[in-house]
């Protein structure tokens, strides 16, 4: 039997005649492309050259003479945050990205791209900066929560849905980061050597896989090097694998501050320079040509990439969009739909004595308890971040869903930060923005009390002129005792609370590994106010903005933090004790902080910060129930999740974080997610956890054993393995056929519960023994997977196409692909580690 290529069928795209196309589009095509030829030949070189680098943060220039109009890009993965950001023009905030391909669903995947499409034509963006399809290679990761999964193919899966999504909604997409930034540490500088098989076979394939299905129309590349040199000048996988091999034709982008050297990056293929104003094209690019160290072709074919970008987002006049306004996806409700991935996304990975879902008839108490229940982290920190009009926490979406009839009480219990945060609940804030003779520039008012501006100010503020930036408003406490004020960022600062000034001073530049960690900052108390609960007060916090000489771009970063009135740790602990064993059921929120999972750095361990873990120890030992939520981005450690009834791994749920979860909880919708990556019992079980370069290296020497590869090669068991998941119904795995004609897997089920449910089929595939000469295979891999729906009773069929990919090595003496014939055994499976049917194919080359 010879395998089929199973790449999930395309959408219509008038991108490229390699893929299919209808007359139609074959003929849009064609008009795009001449258009882009015509306005390519009427632009000199100084014209060319400008159009290849930013010409700010988030933009580059318009050519007018060629119809041309600037194109703009913006973060994120999970929500749209515009050129600014501001309380004026709020964001759909979605869960994170690893919650997304925790509900295993290429066809959700493609909706959230739909509705950041809509956000994105909303704020005048032609090109989002997503998605993030690096691998979870070790759960140290400090970006870990921004990448979907340790498996390459459910990457690629969930990658090629979302960006069909985006670009279904005539947005450009940019895959990133190309290729092998898989940690934090070192991001800018670092040599990753990684093996040309695992190259391959792990972090170049869901690029390849999204490239091939989903032809995204932008790629950015990464900071790091990859096999001695640095990515962006990278000519052997830009111009030889992706363009040469892969037949890509969209704009590559680097990442920003990543490009370093004129002619290096031109000859390694990048062909846009981010951000502006300072940047190694424009000028300096056309000087090189002028030299003679640069050839203009090369110019004129990053140039074509470019405008061909332009063309398919509608950005340049004379060429017909890729997707017209009459055939854009209908309007899609932010808030509904992300309340329907969050729930999607939740994965139950205990649940003793059905303790979920939470029977309301049946219970007069619930005791929530946790910071985190009632200032619920919604989002990874960095570049993904983007402030929502409105958040749901657990603690208001229980309140919310659950019937008067059940008291509903709240304890912090511990508090997982020792650090003041961001000023947010209870302030009402606004930025001021001054000249240096007080002259009042412009402002904005302000979600919170976090001021980021990367050359993206406010109406009427340039940066030049700007001197003070003043954060000011009210605040009202919800606690009574002495809050503490501070501040985060660099210059000078002047702190008035109530009137009185609380601290004045500078604060200057240190010398931090990573320039955005070193610019944001480490939050500094700066002194401490006695305010009764209710009570409202003005604060100020104005700041003489720090302009150092050589930062490669205009920016402010700083913030007005606070916190509460600091309690007995003890006397919380014992508060939350006592709510809990005087409640029929107790929801212990626990979570990360942006101290721990945020882009700029690793993490050092998986324990949960402060006293979380004894919080759930102290109540799982007096309540009746106790169920755990665990909001954090990526793997913790779970000490003591044998000592309760049910944990739910909630991720960053995104703004409706409680509305999901309430529904979830009490049983109204099932917990829909698997996991995407392995989840350890404890960091030191982890067979890939290094993430610390060694003199400028990072040695991935374990080759092809990462994720589920490693574990099952290393005889570990974790805490809960890849793909695992419960829902609140049963299933019967009942046949498992094989096509006499092509690699296609036939699995029948039936829902044996008592309520409807949805299962995710998995396909592992495992070889035989193979012969001699073979590299070391892993025991089994993801081959395929699908969603079924099925009422009490009913059996369902599904059909899942076996790729010839999975079947194939990279082979390394013959620098090409190589399909290992023999014996293979198809396996269908809850998880990987609960396997429910088994078949054999044999393959011949």
């Amino acid at each position: 039997m010879a395998p089929q290529d199973a790449a999930d069928t395309p959408a219509p795209d008038p991108q490229s005649a390699r893929h299919g196309q209808s007359a139609g589009s074959a003929q849009s095509d064609a008009a795009r492309e001449a258009a882009v030829e015509h306005a390519l030949g009427k632009l000199d070189l100084d014209a060319k050259t400008r159009l290849l680098a930013g010409q700010d943060t988030w933009s580059l220039p318009a050519l007018p003479e060629i119809g041309l109009r600037s194109l703009v890009m913006s973060d994120g993965p999970i929500g749209v945050r515009g050129v600014r950001w501001t309380a004026a023009d709020p964001s759909v905030a979605l869960p994170s990205p690893t919650a997304l391909a925790a509900t295993w669903d290429p066809a959700l995947a493609r909706r959230a791209g739909q509705l950041l499409a809509q956000e994105a034509r909303r704020k005048g963006v032609h090109v989002l900066l997503a998605p993030t399809v690096n691998l979870h290679r070790s759960p140290l990761g400090g970006r870990h929560f921004e990448c979907y999964s340790e498996d390459p193919h459910l990457t690629g899966e969930i990658g090629t849905g979302y960006v069909r999504g985006v670009q279904d909604g005539g947005v450009g997409t940019t895959l990133k980061h190309f290729v092998g930034n898989d940690a934090e540490t070192e991001r800018f500088t670092v040599n990753n050597v990684i093996p040309p098989r695992a190259l391959r076979e792990l972090y170049l394939a869901p690029f390849e896989a999204i490239v091939s299905n989903a032809r995204p129309w932008g790629i950015m590349s990464a900071y790091n090097g990859v096999n001695g040199s640095t990515m962006t000048q990278h000519a052997a996988l830009q111009l030889g694998v992706l363009r040469g091999e892969w037949g890509y034709d969209g704009a590559i982008v680097s990442d920003w501050m990543a490009a370093r050297d004129t002619t290096g990056a031109l000859h390694g293929g990048l062909d846009v320079a981010m951000p502006g104003p300072r940047t190694v094209y424009g000028a300096a690019l056309a000087a090189a040509v002028r030299d003679g160290h640069a050839e203009e072709s090369a110019v004129d074919a990053a140039v074509r990439n470019v405008l061909r970008l332009a063309a398919r987002t509608g950005a340049l006049d004379a060429a017909p969009p890729a997707v017209a306004p009459e055939d854009l996806p209908a309007a899609i409700d932010g808030d509904a739909l992300a309340r329907e991935i969050a729930r999607r996304s939740f994965v139950l990975v205990r649940n003793e004595r059905e303790t979920l879902p939470i029977d309301p008839a049946r219970t007069g108490s619930v005791a929530v308890i946790g910071a985190a229940a009632r200032d619920a982290r919604i989002l990874g920190g960095g570049s993904a971040e983007v402030f929502p009009a409105h958040v749901v926490s657990p603690l208001d979406g229980l309140r919310t869903a659950l019937p008067e009839s059940v008291a509903v009480q709240y304890a912090v219990g511990a508090d997982p930060s020792d650090e003041l945060g961001v000023a947010g609940q209870g302030f009402e804030l606004r930025a001021v923005c001054r000249d240096a003779s007080g002259h009042e520039l412009g402002g904005e008012p302000l979600p919170s009390g976090l001021v980021h501006w990367l050359g993206d100010f406010p109406d009427g503020v340039r940066f030049e002129d700007l001197h003070t930036l003043e954060i000011t408003g009210t605040f009202t406490a919800r606690e009574s005792g002495s809050h503490a004020f501070g501040t985060r960022g660099l210059g000078g600062f002047a702190l008035t609370v109530r009137g009185r000034l609380l601290f004045e001073g500078a604060e200057e530049p240190t010398d931090e590994g990573d320039p955005f960690e070193a610019f944001q900052g480490t939050p500094v108390p700066r002194g401490h106010v006695e305010l009764a609960a209710g009570e409202s007060v003005d604060v100020s916090l104005v700041c003489t903005v720090a302009k150092l000489p050589e930062a490669p771009m205009s920016a402010v970063a700083v913030a007005l933090v606070h916190g509460e009135p600091v309690r007995d740790p003890d006397a919380l602990m014992e508060e939350a004790v006592a709510a809990a064993s005087g409640a029929d059921t107790a929801v212990v929120v626990v979570a990360t902080t942006e101290r721990v999972e945020s882009e700029g750095f690793d993490r050092t361990s998986l324990a949960l910060p402060g006293r979380q873990d004894e919080l759930v120890r102290r109540v799982a030992a007096v309540a009746p129930r106790t169920v755990v939520v665990v909001n954090s981005g990526s793997p913790v450690e779970l000490p003591w999740r044998e000592e309760v009834d049910a944990v739910l791994l909630g991720w960053f749920p995104g703004q409706e974080a409680g509305a999901a979860l309430a529904d979830v909880l009490l049983g109204d919708e099932e917990p829909g997610g698997r996991l995407p990556t392995t989840w350890p019992v404890a960091l030191a079980d982890a067979p890939v956890t290094r993430v610390q370069p060694d003199d400028g290296e990072l040695l991935y020497e374990e080759g092809v054993f990462i994720g589920y590869r490693a574990w099952e090669k290393a005889g570990i068991t974790p805490a809960y393995p890849f793909g695992h998941g419960l829902g609140y119904t049963t299933w019967d795995y009942e046949s498992l056929e094989l096509s006499s004609t092509d690699a296609t897997a036939t699995v029948r089920l039936r829902n044996t519960g008592t309520r409807p449910g949805r299962e995710v089929v998995q396909i592992y595939l495992a070889p035989g023994s193979g012969g001699p000469g073979l590299p070391e295979r892993p025991v089994r891999r993801l081959a395929g997977f699908a969603t079924v729906d099925a009422a009490p009773g009913e059996t369902v069929r599904v059909d899942i196409p076996l790729p010839r990919r999975a079947f194939e090595i990279w082979d390394e003496k013959a620098d090409g692909w190589r399909l290992i014939s023999g014996t293979y055994t198809v396996e269908a499976a809850h998880s990987i580690d609960d396997r429910r049917l088994r078949a054999r194919i044999h393959m011949e080359r």
